[in-house]
């Protein structure tokens, strides 16, 4: 795995950790049903992301 490589997964772990503490909060309130679906995505997608980093 090159600096790079390295570099963009760093990014996406401390995403990944700030995401799942919003969705954490999102779930308490549930005012908008919605926002779970995207942050659900958008860490699906990152996780995803991350497996094909850590194969390289």
């Amino acid at each position: 795995m090159d600096k790079k490589a390295k570099k963009r997964l760093d990014v996406i772990n401390k995403k990944l950790s700030q995401l799942r503490q919003n969705l954490a909060g999102v779930r308490q309130q549930a005012d908008e049903p919605d926002e779970i679906t995207n942050l659900e995505k958008e860490i699906a997608k990152l996780e995803a992301e991350a497996v094909e980093l850590r194969k390289s």
